[in-house]
């Protein structure tokens, strides 16, 4: 049958579209009351819930129109890039959606990457303009325009509207970048049609309308948030509630509570660490229909727990920067545990082998059998490439299939089992981390002769990102300093990206023609020890092994 029959079968985008317009321009017959309260940002989770920051669509609709126009004033032009290097306020959404209003296209980067990231993802991007807080200050080159998120209040407060612009379905919106298998950051381009392209999700995952309310527990910078806490809901016309304020378990039923969320969103750590720390009994959670999940597998357990501390459903979603969510569970379609569901409607997903030459490759396998997941490029949320990055996405496209390196299988049922990663890319906290990146960073160290980095499970559901270190010389106790690995992987990598494992050991497994064999080391049981072990240099002999707390609310 090859690629023949198959295609996204979803209503398609209109051929003018602005997301920003989708999802909060005022036209007639848009799903949103002017008057209902769009966005509510949460500093204090034990205040009032009156104390919050609220803005009406009609209010959004004006503010983000305001960046649009401020930012059109600085003589930017369509497509040009707009990075945002911002903590966790308010200004973000409006300015991220300012910029995609105005037919330029963001580009949103996290608060917690170092200076040195930020400016490499600076010069990648080709950014003209950069909005940043002081506290994230880097020193920008010449020819880019610096700016403080205090502009955001004086075009408020100023006089000029910009219309949405008239782009194209297929024009640029925003640049996402995300870690390759290249050991670096590759910028993933999204078209406006990929706002249009989350559609299948409205029901193939949340069962949402306009008078649901979601809570989102990701910080307002991150696309995860973006997505599933602001585009989804302004779309459907519904309000979205995010937290701002201190790192704290025990605030989100506090915040479920008191903004009677219907929806609470969220990593599966979020939802662990909500359990383990609050008792769900002691507040009144009856608006609450469902949880939802994505980011990293959900365990059963951490399914079965939730289930039996809340009565209400948790709803997995499958999916990756290229292309959203596009496999899930949701009130239509029942929870599996172990499985994240089944692919959403209209979605044209399939697996293909892993391997075989050009014809094999992209003739879909039947029910049962394990290969590579792949999603047809006619669906519209795919991006539309990776930006300056020709051969790698000629690596991920099979004729009309896009492969984003998870293996899977589909049951009779339609169900999805995944079963990881066929590259080494790792899922720490929601993130996807290349180990490359982080070892190249850890090599330059002194201390540091040889190193490789893997995902470590180190519990049911729970994966750490853990480095294996082969120091210079293994006789000098000083050179076992994991501290000051610790201290340099904080200086040049995102929070995110840090090892939480130091594991020093006597040599790597590697395959005869010198790759590490990182399954292995992932694979390990590794018990603490204090003193050197003996052994072969491929042995995986290891000295000692120091940890640091996990955060998975990063």
């Amino acid at each position: 049958m090859g690629e023949r029959g198959y295609r996204y079968t979803g209503e398609p985008p209109p051929p003018r579209f602005n997301m920003a317009a989708y999802c909060l321009g005022l036209r007639p017959g848009a799903p949103r009351d002017p008057d209902r309260v769009g966005l509510v940002v949460v500093s204090d989770a034990h205040a009032p819930a009156t104390a919050a920051q609220r803005w009406t669509y009609a209010e959004l609709d004006d503010s983000v129109r305001a960046a649009a126009a401020g930012l059109l004033a600085l003589g930017l032009q369509p497509g040009e890039r707009v990075m945002l290097r911002l903590g966790n306020s308010a200004a973000y959404p409006l300015l991220f959606f300012g910029a995609v209003a105005a037919g330029l296209v963001a580009v949103p980067t996290s608060a917690q990457l170092t200076a040195e990231e930020a400016l490499l993802l600076l010069a990648d991007s080709g950014a003209r303009a950069v909005v940043m807080s002081d506290d994230l200050g880097i020193e920008v080159p010449d020819g880019v325009m610096r700016l403080g998120p205090e502009r955001l209040a004086a075009w408020q407060g100023g006089a000029d509207r910009a219309g949405y612009s008239d782009t194209d379905a297929e024009d640029p919106a925003f640049l996402v970048y995300t870690s390759g298998t290249t050991g670096r950051p590759k910028g993933v381009l999204h078209a406006h049609r990929s706002a249009w392209g989350r559609r299948p999700m409205y029901q193939g995952w949340y069962g949402i309308g306009p008078d649901d309310v979601m809570l989102h527990a990701g910080a307002l910078n991150w696309t995860y948030t973006l997505g599933v806490g602001l585009t989804d809901p302004w779309a459907t016309g519904a309000t979205g509630v995010v937290y701002n304020g201190g790192k704290d378990p025990t605030v989100w039923p506090v915040l479920m509570q008191a903004h009677r969320a219907s929806l609470f969103a969220a990593v599966p750590g979020v939802f662990r660490q909500l359990l383990r720390y609050t008792d769900v009994a002691e507040y009144d959670l009856s608006a609450l229909r469902h949880g939802l999940v994505a980011g990293e597998a959900l365990s059963p357990t951490l399914y079965r727990h939730w289930r039996q501390a809340t009565g209400t459903e948790l709803y997995e979603a499958l999916g990756m920067s290229e292309c959203s969510t596009f496999v899930s569970s949701s009130p239509s379609v029942p929870v599996r545990p172990g499985c994240p569901g089944r692919p959403q409607p209209g979605r044209c997903v399939v697996v293909l082998p892993a391997d075989g030459d050009a014809a094999a490759a992209t003739t879909p396998l039947p029910a049962g059998a394990s290969g590579a997941l792949a999603v047809h490029r006619t669906d519209p949320g795919l991006m539309l490439g990776y930006w300056n990055r020709p051969q790698e996405e000629g690596e991920v496209f099979r004729g009309e299939w896009f492969v984003g390196g998870d293996l899977a299988h589909l049951d009779e049922d339609g169900y999805v089992h995944f079963h990881g990663r066929a590259d080494d890319v790792m899922n720490a906290m929601g993130y996807r981390v290349s180990p490359l990146e982080v070892e190249a960073v850890l090599a330059k160290h002194p201390l540091v002769a040889d190193v490789a980095v893997a995902e470590l499970p180190i519990r049911e559901g729970v994966s750490v990102v853990a480095a294996f270190v082969v120091v210079p010389d293994p006789d000098d106790p000083d050179c076992f300093d994991a501290a000051a690995l610790m201290a340099h992987a904080a200086e040049h990598l995102a929070g995110y990206k840090r090892p939480r494992e130091i594991i020093f050991v006597d040599a790597l497994p590697r395959t005869a023609n010198g790759k590490v064999r990182r399954r292995e080391l992932a694979g390990t049981s590794w018990a603490p020890l204090t003193s050197p072990s003996s052994g072969s240099p491929q042995s995986l002999g290891h000295v000692k092994r120091v940890a640091v707390e996990a955060d998975s609310s990063e």
